[in-house]
């Protein structure tokens, strides 16, 4: 799993901005600046720059809200409640951090558990910023994923309350708290009457509308092995993609790589895999579904996608080659 201070290449390039718009009477505004510990790309379309300052200002404000409900760093948030009481009591939540907990215990069920909030438990044995000369011990990792597992984390909706069953169990949202973030701040937006923008979150994409000149947005897939390469384009019509990478954290041994996305149910890295590409109505679930998908492999993580209706999926293995889910349409470059 990833955790909070994971790392999301920038593998995704937005394209086809017009490069004379004068002639068009709305405009691209946008901003780059650092929330939830991460970067992020606000553009919106506007029809003069006061509108689309004022915005921008208002997605910021939206991500700092979400920021203070999720975060497991900050002591005040309610999320820090529950890790705190884990084994001790239920604590009361309000109503949208229950909803993306309980979508996140079926994510997990869609996945057999290679998608886990409660991830957040695990003992870093794995290290990958260089220290690691030898394999942690068979016993260090069966340990490190004692207290991981999304069926001990238990809900009652009726009281809106979340228990962690065991004590020292934590549950974060690394690997889809940006993911939300950009789906909640664009569906705001929207509310406020933006006609079209990209919410990009350190590389959780959601876009909506068209671009000033009437054309769609589009991202190239580019190639980790050769990040000058891209592979082709794609249009995104009101949608999410995410990329996930692991092609610059890893560890070696025996010939082997090791990738800081980690199995939860047995703290093995993932292998194989050096990035990841879904595209999904929503973000927080293509951000979950790239995790899982590193975690799965190849052949299983593309037999999963292919079941999910309107989700599509890219993979890259570390030989450099290229598998794509059934109903996917990459313009070659």
């Amino acid at each position: 799993m990833l955790s909070s201070n994971n790392f999301k290449h920038y593998t995704l390039l937005i394209l086809g901005f017009c490069l004379s718009i004068s002639c068009f009477s709305q405009h691209p505004y946008k901003r780059t600046l650092k929330l939830m510990g991460s970067r992020f790309d606000i553009t919106v379309v506007a029809d003069n720059e006061e509108k689309g300052q004022a915005y921008i200002d208002t997605a910021v404000a939206e991500i700092t809200r979400i920021e203070k409900l999720i975060s497991s760093w900050d002591p005040n948030s309610q999320t820090s409640e529950i890790n705190r009481n884990a084994g001790i009591k239920p604590v009361k939540v309000d109503a949208e951090l229950f909803e993306l907990i309980e979508r996140a215990i079926g994510i997990s069920r869609l996945t057999d558990g290679a998608f886990d909030i409660s991830y957040a438990s695990m003992d870093k044995i794995w290290k990958f910023d260089g220290s690691m000369t030898t394999m942690p011990e068979a016993k260090d990792i069966k340990a490190s994923v004692d207290k991981v597992g999304y069926k001990n984390i238990l809900l009652n909706k009726e009281l809106s309350t979340v228990f962690l069953k065991l004590e020292g169990m934590k549950i974060g949202f690394g690997a889809i708290g940006k993911g939300y973030a950009a789906d909640k701040t664009k569906a705001f937006l929207i509310s406020k009457g933006v006609p079209s923008g990209i919410i990009n979150a350190s590389g959780d994409m959601n876009t909506w509308g068209k671009q000033p000149n009437g054309e769609e947005w589009k991202v190239a897939i580019t190639n980790p092995m050769d990040k000058s390469k891209s592979y082709g384009l794609l249009p995104i019509t009101d949608g999410a993609v995410v990329t996930s990478g692991n092609y610059e954290k890893f560890v070696e041994f025996n010939g082997k790589r090791y990738t800081h996305i980690i199995d939860p149910r047995s703290g093995m890295p993932s292998s194989g895999i050096i990035s990841v590409t879904v595209f999904a109505p929503k973000a927080e679930l293509a951000d979950a579904l790239a995790t899982s998908v590193f975690v799965m492999g190849k052949d299983v993580g593309l037999s999963r996608i292919n079941q999910f209706p309107k989700i599509e999926c890219i993979i890259i293995d570390e030989k450099g080659q290229v598998f794509t889910s059934d109903n996917i349409k990459i313009q070659k470059l």
